[in-house]
């Protein structure tokens, strides 16, 4: 791939993301990358590698039906490595639905992501949303 800058980096994961394309998604993340996902639900918790993260984004499009969807909602800023970016995201599944806010924070090395952290408005209701138990 070359050497990009932390926003194109983070620029083409949001473009795959956007597109549903995972195998591009997965190929953004760093072999150890570690993921650190908020709340107190069924994904929560830090994932340590790029199988486990595939395996978390595949599980939370198995229990929203497909349709979990993630988007900048403002120009990403970078500090170095770091790189933040306002979201929205969505979901529904039988008798559920997610609209929220949030913001996700990513440490870029070379031309892969290594770290994430993301934030959300309202963790109660995602919590609420993707349920407890481990899937």
């Amino acid at each position: 791939m070359g050497t990009a800058t932390p926003l194109v980096v983070v620029g083409r994961y949001f473009d795959a993301l956007t597109a549903k394309d995972f195998a591009t998604v997965a190929s953004m993340f760093a072999d150890d990358i570690v993921w650190h996902q908020p709340g107190a639900n069924r994904f929560s918790g830090s994932h340590h590698g790029s199988a486990a993260v595939g395996e978390l984004i595949g599980g939370m499009m198995t229990v929203s039906e497909g349709t979990f969807a993630l988007a900048p909602t403002a120009v990403p800023m970078a500090n170095g490595a770091l790189v933040a970016v306002p979201v929205h995201f969505t979901g529904e599944r039988a008798g559920a639905a997610l609209a929220q806010d949030g913001v996700d924070v990513m440490r870029v090395e070379g031309d892969r992501i290594a770290e994430m952290w993301l934030y959300s408005a309202d963790p109660q209701a995602e919590d609420a949303f993707w349920g407890v138990g481990n899937g």
